[in-house]
């Protein structure tokens, strides 16, 4: 769409709600956001307009029916959803963690796809200072797929499909982008995490500081998503760190919100610093190499997705279905 004068006027009274000072100013309503994100998306708001409107959402604190409007414009807008594609696990991937190294993550949902659990994977780690997926998925023989069709596809003959934002919804990642200029991520990182491009039942799902972890589950219990698991994960991924314990937190649909705790793997020893590389993560897919802390990250993994999914009540009983599930992928 074109921006015009009566376009631009329309969302300068979104960014007047957001900035009047203080008790003047409000969030957005759910339907106001997903009104002003549609501006955005759509190229009808001022490039300055947008700026000030990220970064008085990020100012304000980030509002579960702001996001909630964010993610339904998204989806509207990029045509996610209502695909027909048999997903039972979402898995978002947006960390950008400075100091992380290879995608462990990733082996744990190509352990699950293996079990027989068709994962969808989408995001993006260009600001990520590990391994991206991208580069994780060569190592092992994969590619991204580029299309909802070959996504499609994917998930019929592997159960796994990694959708690059950059192909799923251009426009998110543009906007992701600007964390060049403002030195700073926006909201739209947690709404590109909540999209749920095939409709799954359960979700998985880090965060980099625990309060917004309170967003995602407010956000699912607004879209009336049956079930997601939240946790502080490793570089903000949904990765679990097993060298200490960590509560994760659940919403599901039929019962509300609910904490797991899980334990710490015993007698666990932190890694030696070493450089991960693509052929580290290869070697312990293929069981060439089994670093301990390595393995036990992953199976820890594994275990999120089994909770997140309703295949284990308690963190004990996912961990030990977790390495079954390691194992069985050989």
């Amino acid at each position: 769409m074109t921006r015009t004068a009566a376009s631009e006027a329309a969302f300068a009274r979104f960014v007047a709600i957001l900035g009047r000072g203080p008790g003047r100013s409000r969030a957005l309503t759910r339907e106001e956001a997903q009104e002003a994100f549609g501006l955005v998306l759509t190229g009808q708001a001022d490039p300055h307009q947008v700026g000030a409107f990220l970064m008085l959402l990020r100012f304000r604190g980030e509002d579960p029916d702001e996001i909630t409007g964010m993610v339904e414009a998204t989806r509207r807008i990029a045509e996610l959803g209502n695909a027909g594609l048999d997903v039972a696990l979402d898995w978002p991937s947006y960390g950008a963690g400075r100091t992380r190294g290879a995608p462990w993550f990733l082996l744990a949902a190509l352990a699950l796809a293996r079990a027989g659990i068709s994962v969808l994977m989408h995001g993006s780690n260009e600001f990520s200072g590990g391994i991206p997926v991208p580069a994780g998925l060569r190592a092992v023989g994969l590619a991204p797929s580029t299309t909802m069709a070959e996504v499609a596809t994917a998930l019929r003959t592997a159960r796994f499909a990694y959708f690059p934002l950059a192909r799923m919804a251009p426009a998110i990642d543009q906007l992701l982008g600007l964390r060049r200029l403002f030195g700073l991520r926006s909201p739209v990182n947690t709404a590109a995490r909540l999209l749920n491009p095939g409709d799954a039942p359960a979700g998985v799902d880090g965060v980099f500081h625990p309060p917004y972890i309170a967003v995602h589950l407010g956000v699912a219990e607004r879209m009336g998503r049956p079930r997601l698991l939240v946790l502080k994960g490793g570089g903000g991924e949904a990765e679990r760190v097993p060298l200490k314990p960590v509560t994760a937190h659940l919403w599901d649909a039929a019962t509300g919100r609910s904490e797991v705790a899980l334990p710490a793997v015993p007698d666990l020893e932190a890694p030696t610093p070493q450089a991960d590389t693509p052929d580290l993560l290869a070697a312990v897919w293929r069981g060439d190499a089994a670093p301990p802390a390595a393995v036990a990250t992953v199976q820890a993994t594994i275990a999120l997705g089994l909770l997140a999914l309703g295949r284990a009540a308690t963190g004990e009983q996912a961990d030990e279905a977790a390495r079954a599930v390691w194992a069985a992928r050989l």
